[in-house]
């Protein structure tokens, strides 16, 4: 049975509060696993208003109505107002839907330095950044995370080994077709790559060229059934105003034929496989500003390829 994998990106103190909190209540009663990435250090959101200057950002505010499900308040952190620790001001909340049987992992630190950040920085920021935000998930539910998904898809070359090195076992960083194992430079590293393949609800609303609207377009898009998604939500958006159609999206691929699952469970069964070898590259994604992490070229040749991922054997897809 193919699968559909929910990752959700909570990246806010109101996403965390309000959004996941209903999203997990929804999920539990449908008896539908999904894996939740916090941001666990301070909600700065308000400073995102410097995106005003790139290209195609301005038609995605009016597009999704950011005022809307973000709030006021929330749109004045880190600018106007002080931005709130969310790993201390809402712990609770985390580690109830951990309680309730939700995989839970990290999505940032700093939710709007990580994305605006860490291309232009070296990897020691970067490093910081991540130790702040896997110390924090420790003292929250007193065990290391296994799963991390970069804020906004953005990364640098240096975080992949950056994830090996403090003890991540997969990761959702990238935008692709399909699990791969990361190649930087010479080097393959041993954390899986589950990337997201398909496109959010965000990136369709309101473009043109959707013409049978974005959920009849993304069930189209897993109609033939022939392969395994990963999807991403976003706690602000399907966790308050969109938590209608993303219910009737999960009926429509369960009608589909699709399992409905976490990335911990979609990991299990990817290292039973082979696994292909890319790079991780920048491009674009229709619907959402910006360059992106996105799944690369395939390396077909590696003399130094690791011969076990996280805690599991994982037989490498190569021609070398």
């Amino acid at each position: 049975m193919p699968r559909i994998s929910l990752k959700i990106d909570v990246d806010t103190d109101r996403g965390t509060a309000v959004g996941a909190r209903r999203l997990a209540g929804s999920l539990e009663r449908l008896g539908v696993p999904a894996t939740f990435l916090f941001s666990l250090g301070p909600d700065h959101t308000g400073r995102a208003i410097r995106r005003v200057f790139r290209r195609g950002f301005v038609g995605k505010v009016r597009r999704t109505s950011v005022l809307k499900h973000y709030g006021a308040r929330t749109l004045m952190y880190g600018t106007l107002l002080p931005g709130p620790h969310i790993g201390r001001r809402q712990a609770d909340v985390m580690r109830a839907i951990a309680r309730n049987g939700f995989e839970v992992g990290v999505h940032s630190w700093d939710h709007v330095k990580w994305q605006d950040g860490v291309t232009r920085n070296d990897r020691e920021w970067a490093r910081g950044e991540m130790q702040k935000a896997v110390e924090c998930f420790r003292d929250i539910f007193g065990r290391a995370p296994a799963v991390h998904g970069a804020a906004g898809w953005q990364l640098s070359a240096e975080v992949p080994g950056l994830e090996a090195e403090l003890g991540f076992r997969y990761a959702s960083d990238a935008r692709g077709t399909g699990p791969f194992l990361p190649v930087v430079g010479k080097r393959a590293i041993p954390v899986l790559q589950l990337p997201t393949t398909l496109p959010t609800l965000d990136e369709l609303l309101g473009r043109e060229d959707i013409v049978d609207g974005p959920l009849s377009h993304l069930l189209s898009l897993t109609a033939d059934g022939t392969r395994d998604h990963v999807f991403t939500l976003h706690a602000e958006l399907e966790g308050q105003e969109f938590l209608d159609p993303f219910l009737q999206l999960l009926a429509g691929w369960k009608a589909q034929g699709y399992s409905l699952g976490d990335l911990a469970s979609y990991y299990s069964d990817v290292v039973a496989r082979p696994v292909p070898l890319h790079r991780i590259a920048r491009g674009t994604v229709a619907g959402r500003t910006g360059l992106l992490a996105v799944q690369g070229e395939a390396v077909e040749h590696m003399d130094d390829r690791p011969g076990t991922i996280g805690n599991g054997q994982v037989p490498v897809e190569t021609h070398a």
